[in-house]
């Protein structure tokens, strides 16, 4: 009997907020049902991918306990209502992302609140939204995260990041953005935190069909498995007995009687 070599179904779990589309024509010309929806479309055509989609309107942001139980990868865009997720539901994720769950923060999400919980800095940067051209070089040519990818991306029309950009130095720089008015922008890197892995993408203003773009669906698919990490590690501090034999401790019975959790 031959075992199956079919890789394991990742399953993810698109969240976003679901506000431009509905209030703004332009964006729902482009997206008619959400930017979460086509992603997540893009993403269903894989077969090793389970997709789900999660908006800021449902209860408890369409993340209840359940569905974070039951996703392996999380993608994040968010922009105009980053206050309204609630810190409960933040605590749940940044938790679940310590236990291994992968993370990946798209575009105007570098200033969603679970973003800059886990980086700790304040993700800050300099926009412009115009008519500018932005190319994102691959500085990373032998990560898993730009497999098929060339030696750049151009995308004709996108919204303008500048540096600087408020983060903690990247375990991984993957993407360069230079951009038609001369900046430059870190636009593709990742990080660990705790046993799991974020991936944060800049390209993906709303007004723009980026995430049509058969790249940027192969970047964010790409991201998706590099993120997935099969883990479920929880951090309970567990007070261990020692693996050899240790010297005899005249304090032992008075230590074994205090809490150091």
């Amino acid at each position: 009997m031959i075992a199956s070599t079919a890789p394991p179904t990742i399953r993810v779990t698109v969240w976003n907020e679901f506000r431009h589309e509905r209030a703004n024509p332009r964006v729902a010309a482009i997206y008619p049902q959400g930017m979460h929806q086509t992603i997540a479309d893009a993403l269903g055509r894989d077969a090793d991918l389970s997709v789900r989609t999660a908006t800021l309107d449902e209860p408890e942001h369409g993340l209840t306990d359940a569905v974070l139980e039951q996703t392996d990868v999380l993608i994040w865009w968010g922009h105009m209502a980053h206050a309204e997720v609630a810190d409960a539901v933040v605590a749940k994720v940044r938790r679940r992302v310590h236990e291994g769950m992968g993370l990946i923060v798209l575009h105007s999400a570098h200033y969603s609140k679970i973003f800059k919980s886990l980086m700790g800095d304040t993700c800050s940067l300099s926009w412009r939204e115009a008519s500018d051209k932005e190319r994102l070089w691959v500085v990373c040519p032998g990560h898993p995260i730009v497999r098929g990818i060339g030696p750049f991306i151009e995308l004709p029309v996108e919204e303008m990041y500048g540096e600087p950009f408020g983060i903690p130095t990247p375990d991984e720089l993957v993407f360069i953005s230079w951009f038609t008015g001369g900046e430059v922008f870190r636009s593709g890197a990742t990080w660990r935190r705790g046993h799991g892995r974020v991936f944060y993408f800049r390209p993906g203003h709303e007004t723009y069909p980026t995430y049509h773009n058969p790249q940027i669906q192969q970047v964010i698919a790409n991201g998706v498995r590099w993120a997935h990490t099969g883990l479920r590690i929880q951090d309970d501090a567990p007070n261990v007995a020692a693996l050899e034999p240790l010297p005899a401790d005249p304090d032992a019975a008075h230590r074994s009687t205090v809490s150091h959790v």
